[in-house]
């Protein structure tokens, strides 16, 4: 779905922002080989599946991922069929994996698919081939203990999956700048999230970074360039969003948590001059902290600069 403006306020606070998801709302996103997020979810989950697919010792997913499935089922059936034998049919990708085999289900499937599934423990290729489905990434969080025990997550937004599964839903923001707002809520958004509605909320920052899958042992570390001026620094800024939503299991008490990672060119992201009027007061009340956890504390002058033009433009 299209960012929604209204997400970013002033003054910035890192903070929940829940939001109800209206009744019959997708939650889901189909994509196809050629999509960029089909790519780089392809590559993680080929090259470094160890840091993407993730559960706790004697966890059970069974539920979660049923749920899960079905959520795509119900949503999209012309992309995803869960068969009365358990098998599953990812029918936009052309192959299904029933058990612990992948099978191609015409001459057209993609080679690759077939390939990275194979090369998977048997355990995860149910998972992996819904990865490869949909956009989004997947998380378990349990209600009763505000518990991360289940990630498969590619596109990570600068943070390490294989260092929160198993994690209080506190821990795993524990390095997030200005925390305050989360970690104490961290309890209540746990209960919140596995009761009866569902819920949604949308998160953005500015990033030099064009790639999806900013996994931090994967990001260039350079910063932003010095010599540029606010016209070139904003041509090599990025929009990154998430849209994240729950979606609650009946029982037992837990919720698989989507995310929906998005990233634009910021000059292509403003299509209008209150949404740069937006960012621009957001970024300037951000306080030093999140400017440095979220690495614009060198861009922030040149990039309020280039904002305020946008927000001026048709002006008098």
């Amino acid at each position: 779905m299209a960012f929604d403006f209204n997400a970013v306020s002033a003054p910035f606070r890192m903070q929940p922002g829940m939001r109800r998801l209206a009744p019959g709302t997708t939650q889901l996103t189909p994509i196809l080989p050629g999509q960029q997020v089909f790519s780089e979810k392809l590559e993680v989950l080929r090259l470094h599946p160890g840091q993407a697919l993730l559960t706790s010792p004697g966890f059970d997913s069974g539920p979660a991922l049923a749920a899960l499935f079905q959520q795509g089922a119900t949503e999209h059936p012309q992309a995803w069929r869960v068969a009365p034998d358990g098998s599953v049919h990812a029918l936009h990708l052309g192959w299904s994996v029933q058990g612990d085999q992948a099978t191609s289900m015409d001459n057209d499937a993609p080679q690759e698919i077939g390939d990275c599934l194979a090369a998977l423990p048997p355990e995860w290729r149910t998972t992996a081939l819904f990865c490869l489905a949909f956009a989004e990434d997947f998380a378990v969080i349990c209600g009763d203990t505000s518990i991360i025990p289940w990630l498969a997550v590619c596109l990570p937004s600068h943070w390490a999956p294989e260092e929160k599964i198993g994690r209080h839903f506190a821990e795993v923001h524990a390095p997030v700048a200005d925390n305050h707002l989360l970690i104490t809520a961290s309890d209540h958004l746990a209960r919140l999230v596995t009761g009866t509605d569902r819920w949604q909320r949308q998160v953005w920052t500015l990033t030099r970074h064009p790639s999806l899958h900013a996994h931090p042992a994967r990001l260039d570390a350079a910063d932003w360039p010095a010599e540029a001026d606010a016209d070139q620094l904003a041509a090599q800024a990025w929009l990154r969003t998430e849209h994240q939503t729950f979606i609650p299991l009946a029982s037992p008490r837990q919720a698989v948590f989507t995310i929906h990672v998005e990233v634009r060119p910021l000059a292509l992201a403003i299509t209008e001059p209150a949404q740069a009027r937006r960012l621009h007061d957001a970024l300037e009340t951000m306080t030093a902290s999140v400017l440095a956890y979220r690495s614009l504390t060198t861009a922030r002058d040149r990039l309020l600069s280039w904002l305020h033009a946008r927000s001026m433009e048709g002006a008098g």
